[in-house]
């Protein structure tokens, strides 16, 4: 309901229609809105950033940081495939979305940044050349994530998954090659 008619017409009576139920039976599992609203943001948000954990390749693929990325990329153009829902209202956020909401994801959003920064700087003390911030170009990564996120959700077609992934490994690479 929330994605096809917005937070503002989200009530007990249009949840029960939805259902097909009676509000007694709403009633009867959730206290009001605003417990039923909590509870589905709680399941959503474990699952949401669960999932985005889960696109992470994993430790040992950090040898080769291009690799890395594309793969990442792959597992997460896979993510919005499988729940576009979900990740619309994370990445496309909707100008009624409640304070509420808006705050938890992008606590969410700081928390994967800061894990993203702490994978980057375990690469990051071994590499020899040019000084790169871990702070900086994780912020950048999460931010490119997102914006290519957005445009997956809203124009699937203009970039091809396998291209995009590739592109990641070309530029990544030509910046940052893998480590021995």
């Amino acid at each position: 309901m929330i994605v096809s008619d917005g937070y503002d017409r989200v009530s007990i009576d249009a949840i029960a229609k939805k259902a097909d139920v009676a509000r007694s039976v709403v009633y009867g599992a959730f206290e009001n809105l605003d417990t039923l609203l909590t509870a589905l943001l709680d399941r959503q948000q474990a699952r949401a950033f669960g999932r985005l954990l889960e696109t992470i390749p994993t430790a040992e693929d950090l040898r080769d940081p291009a690799a890395f990325a594309s793969e990442a990329v792959r597992r997460m153009s896979a993510m919005l495939r499988e729940d576009p829902d979900t990740w619309r209202l994370i990445l496309l956020t909707p100008g009624n979305m409640p304070t509420v909401v808006r705050d938890r994801i992008e606590a969410d959003r700081e928390r994967f940044r800061c894990r993203v920064e702490a994978w980057l700087s375990l690469v990051l003390a071994d590499r020899s050349g040019p000084a790169l911030d871990p702070q900086v170009l994780a912020h950048a990564l999460v931010a490119c994530a997102e914006h290519f996120g957005r445009i997956a959700l809203t124009d699937p077609g203009r970039f091809d998954p396998a291209h995009l992934t590739g592109q990641v490994e070309v530029i990544l690479g030509a910046i940052w090659p893998p480590t021995r």
